[in-house]
């Protein structure tokens, strides 16, 4: 089962993200274009998931997530450490 892509600000902070971020930073207007892209998936992605179970992390949360470790060069958490 598909989990839904919420956004949850408050859940350990209590100041808000956008807050943190410079309004002129890159990884704002980057943002933008990969949710974009995202939604038009959204239906690609409905039709890969199951209609009943658990709910997974949803794809567009990990997507975003593989973008940051790509652009900030951290390595996989499957990483053996030997350099």
């Amino acid at each position: 089962m598909r989990g839904e892509d919420e956004h949850a600000e408050r859940l350990f902070s209590y100041v808000r993200l956008e807050t943190r971020i410079p309004a002129d930073h890159p990884l704002r207007a980057i943002r933008e274009l990969v949710d974009a892209a995202l939604k038009d998936l959204s239906r690609s992605f409905d039709r890969l998931y199951a209609r009943e179970g658990r709910p997974s992390i949803p794809p567009e949360r990990l997507l975003r997530a593989l973008l940051l470790q790509a652009f900030y060069t951290v390595r996989s958490e499957r990483h053996d450490g030997a350099a």
